[in-house]
């Protein structure tokens, strides 16, 4: 498939879903983007989102604007650019095929659809202030000086962190099975890493950004293999 932001061969990653049926999702690395098939997101399982992870905390891509207009990978229609809002009012957008073919998102706004990310407090951006001055945009990668700004002067978008304990909730679908499974004790290798970032915070040496706080969960459940 083409990615409807770039025109890139997208790749395919196999998942199963919440029935254990087979689901694949398609991937752009270079727009950090997924493309999904009509209902696949909705049929995401708790499993197939934290692989999801793997690939969203990979480095490199966002470093180009999107095509415009985009166009659907299926029917070549024009993509229509949809805003939504979360449960817990967290504002995203995607862009879908105005005949129900699927949608294009962005990892970034992914993760805000899922309730993973939130944006920062006053009180955690004053904290953030005190220990690291420049960042990089979770959605487009751009410098952030911290000093003078609190949302990207790239791309627009607000300071965000993970919500720890929105992912924990989402894992522990996997601890409560009814079947016993090896996802099981993925679940129980992602508690560790959810408790190793949070000490890391109490400490103040974690940045606080997205993409560093899914490496550290990525590099933890790999280290536990």
């Amino acid at each position: 498939m083409r990615c409807p932001g770039c025109g890139d061969a997208t790749s395919t990653v196999a998942l199963k879903d919440r029935t254990d049926a087979d689901l694949e999702v398609d991937v752009c690395p270079m727009c950090r983007a997924f493309w999904f098939d009509q209902y696949e997101n909705i049929r995401l399982s708790a499993s197939a989102t934290l692989k999801l992870f793997d690939i969203m905390s990979a480095k490199g891509g966002a470093d180009r604007p999107l095509a415009e207009p985009m166009k659907c990978p299926r029917c070549g229609s024009h993509l229509t650019h949809a805003h939504d809002i979360q449960l817990r009012a967290t504002p995203f957008e995607y862009w879908r095929c105005p005949h129900g073919h699927g949608h294009f998102i962005t990892f970034l706004q992914f993760l805000k659809e899922k309730d993973f990310i939130r944006p920062l407090t006053p009180a955690q951006l004053a904290e953030l202030r005190q220990n690291v001055q420049t960042i990089n945009c979770a959605n487009c990668g751009a410098p952030i000086d911290l000093a003078k700004e609190t949302v990207c002067p790239h791309c627009g978008s607000p300071l965000t962190m993970l919500d720890l304990k929105q992912i924990g909730a989402h894992v522990k679908e996997l601890q409560n099975a009814q079947t016993p499974s090896p996802d099981v004790q993925l679940a129980k290798q992602f508690d560790g890493a959810i408790a190793m970032l949070a000490a890391q915070r109490r400490r103040r040496v974690e940045e606080s950004t997205v993409w560093n706080g899914l490496r550290v969960i990525v590099d933890w459940l790999t280290e536990k293999e």
